[in-house]
């Protein structure tokens, strides 16, 4: 890998820390306060409309500039959004702001990979940037809760450096050639490339199977904290964690492994990973002590990886070569974050009608299972196959 793949690492490692640190930095400070219980998620769903509100105009705008500059500028804003928190600002609004810097941030972060990779090294380079970015969520999550406990300003404080060092970093990556002119954005322009990209069958089962991992996952870490004090008993907050690290260290152990299973070529394969994934849930419905619990989610963790990595790959490969990798990466980000919401929309209607954690579990892994069976139903024959035939 070369120098500037690790010097991404560390931006985005960084960044990523921040992001999740300022999370629980942000719900620390609204512990005991007079705000109700729905201040928190409607402070996260803002940082999530953040991408799928400006969707249509943060690729163009990552294709029509240098990407180092464009990272540079998500880090000032998501910098700009812990400051306003930090001076007393409403938190729903200071955490949107955050979002409006994530969203600009995310396509120049993927869009930039196939610019200082070859293709070859695409995949593995994915799995380094999703591993490290696992790593720095949970790093966030326990450092950042810990810090704010301790003091809420210097947690956010913290969170400003971090910004600061990661967008100083962006500096030494190199200026490639924008590829694109500054030809017009808008919902229109964002509508008419998804219809250009979903043009193949390989690209619409890597963007719809990459919205099912994400909705999958957000759905189940809210599981989770209904799952572990009905199951297990668990009622503090550090036992929960505790169960979503095993997750993360199975997400990342998959993101490590996968460049030599799956590669580009092989697409095909990454169902085999969604199909382990669902059979992985349903078998976690089932258990009922730690251990097998933590096993289950190093197991769901594991094919969650080996599936996201490669079709991530393939995605920013397609873009680059026909909408541009900034356009694309916004695409999916659009498609991420809907499919989120979504997903912990239908969950949290399926509790105020009385649904009960491992009857949702169980929903969950069926509907993956199905899921990967509908995005897959016309996905072709891999070229490294058809090559071969006579």
């Amino acid at each position: 890998m070369s120098r500037s793949v690790y010097v991404l690492l560390v931006a985005q490692f960084l960044t990523a820390l921040a992001d999740n640190a300022m999370l629980f930095t942000a719900i620390a400070m609204l512990l005991g306060s007079p705000r109700g219980a729905w201040y928190v998620p409607a402070m996260q769903s803002g940082f999530l409309v953040a991408f799928v509100l400006l969707a249509p105009w943060v690729g163009a705008f990552a294709d029509s500039r240098p990407k180092p500059h464009v990272l540079l500028l998500g880090n000032v804003l998501k910098a700009a959004g812990a400051g306003l928190m930090l001076a007393g600002v409403e938190p729903i609004a200071a955490y949107a702001l955050v979002g409006v810097g994530a969203a600009v941030y995310g396509p120049a972060k993927y869009g930039i990979l196939p610019e200082i990779v070859g293709h070859d090294r695409l995949v593995r380079a994915n799995g380094l940037i999703e591993g490290s970015t696992i790593v720095a969520i949970v790093f966030g999550t326990v450092v950042g809760s810990r810090v704010a406990d301790h003091s809420v300003s210097l947690a956010l404080a913290s969170v400003i450096g971090c910004y600061a060092v990661s967008a100083s970093a962006t500096l030494w990556l190199p200026r490639v050639q924008r590829t694109e002119s500054r030809e017009a954005a808008g919902v229109a322009i964002f509508v008419a490339k998804m219809r250009v990209l979903f043009a193949t069958a390989r690209a619409r089962f890597a963007m719809l199977g990459n919205s099912l991992f994400w909705a999958s996952a957000a759905v189940l870490r809210l599981l989770l904290v209904a799952w572990a004090p009905a199951v297990l008993f668990a009622h503090s907050a550090a036992d929960v964690a505790d169960l979503t690290l095993f997750l993360a260290l199975g997400i990342v152990t998959g993101a490590l492994l996968v460049p030599r299973l799956i590669p580009i070529e092989r697409l095909r394969r990454a169902r085999v990973a969604a199909y382990a994934m669902g059979c992985c849930i349903l078998l976690f419905g089932f258990v009922g002590s730690v251990w097998p619990a933590r096993a289950a989610l190093v197991a769901i963790g594991l094919c969650g990886g080996m599936f996201m990595v490669p079709i991530n790959a393939a995605l920013q490969d397609l873009g680059h070569r026909s909408i541009g990798s900034g356009r694309a990466v916004a695409l999916q980000s659009f498609f991420e974050n809907f499919s989120m919401l979504t997903g912990v929309g239908l969950y949290t209607g399926s509790v105020v009608l009385g649904g009960v954690p491992v009857t949702s579990i169980l929903v969950v892994g069926a509907l993956v299972l199905v899921a990967t069976f509908l995005v897959s139903w016309h996905l072709p024959p891999d070229p490294a196959v058809v090559a071969l035939d006579p």
